[in-house]
């Protein structure tokens, strides 16, 4: 590889990391919500899941609360979930096995560590694949 040549692509590669990012649109609460159910179809919403079947949650910003057993999901719009952040760490205190609506969950800031709010939950609306 000739000099010229070598500074020509070290010159373009520098271009290139310098140049700022094209940051893709964020999608709205709603869209996310959609994205994450995608071809799922939603059941008879159910007043309680049981904790040890939760495989992971997900918080959607001032939405809801997706709950992951298995292949389906649980969807949960919980009151006051105009507190929701997706950054937030979710504490649920419960007295038995399950968690269900009426049952709170606060909201932990995850950078501070000190509570931001907290939510009541409602019924879980599950989604199975079709």
């Amino acid at each position: 590889m000739t000099g010229r040549l070598k500074l020509a692509l070290g010159a373009v590669l520098a271009a290139a990391l310098l140049a700022p990012a094209v940051a893709a649109p964020r999608l709205s609460p709603e869209a996310r919500l959609d994205k994450a159910i995608g071809d799922r179809v939603p059941g008879k919403p159910v007043s309680c899941i049981n904790l040890r079947d939760i495989q992971s949650s997900e918080i959607i910003d001032k939405t809801a609360i997706v709950y992951r057993v298995g292949s389906k999901l649980y969807v949960n719009r919980p009151h006051g979930a105009n507190w929701l952040d997706d950054d937030d760490i979710l504490v649920t205190k419960t007295v038995t096995g399950q968690l269900c609506r009426i049952d709170t969950v606060t909201l932990i800031d995850r950078t501070s560590r000190f509570q931001r709010g907290f939510v009541t939950l409602a019924d879980f609306v599950p989604y199975t694949r079709r």
